[in-house]
């Protein structure tokens, strides 16, 4: 009974990490840059990456812990999504920030690069758990 509940428990977790990290990626930062001007979108995004950056961690090591009993690797790897995502919050985001604001383009292209890359292996990550814990 107990196993049963875990499972669902992390099913649903992680199915909300997931479709959180896609909406916010796909949806919403598209979506800023496309209604407002280059300069309010910038100040918007600024604002709204580090609360997603906690979002994504706090959701993946509650369900990396609900996964514990029920399945390792996605636990480990959802262990993996809260690690990088640490990385990314405290040393990508603020390096992203530094070349916009100091005008360096090709190192802001880099790095803005690498920060969409990891989200990309963040959001396939957590779709792999999903499929692992669902059947």
């Amino acid at each position: 009974m107990l196993d049963s509940l875990l499972s669902v428990a992390a099913l649903l977790v992680t199915a909300w990490l997931f479709g959180g990290m896609f909406l916010f990626s796909a949806g919403f930062a598209a979506f800023v840059f496309k209604v407002l001007s280059v300069a309010e979108a910038r100040f918007l995004i600024r604002r709204a990456f580090p609360p997603f950056y906690l979002f994504v961690m706090g959701t993946a090591v509650v369900a990396a812990v609900l996964c514990w009993t029920v399945d390792r690797w996605s636990a480990l790897a959802l262990g993996l999504i809260a690690l990088t995502t640490v990385f990314a919050r405290q040393v990508l985001m603020p390096a992203i920030n530094a070349a916009t604001d100091q005008g360096e383009k090709s190192r802001f292209a880099w790095l803005h690069g690498a920060s969409v890359l990891l989200t990309l292996l963040h959001i396939v990550v957590s779709a792999a758990v999903l499929i692992r814990i669902a059947t």
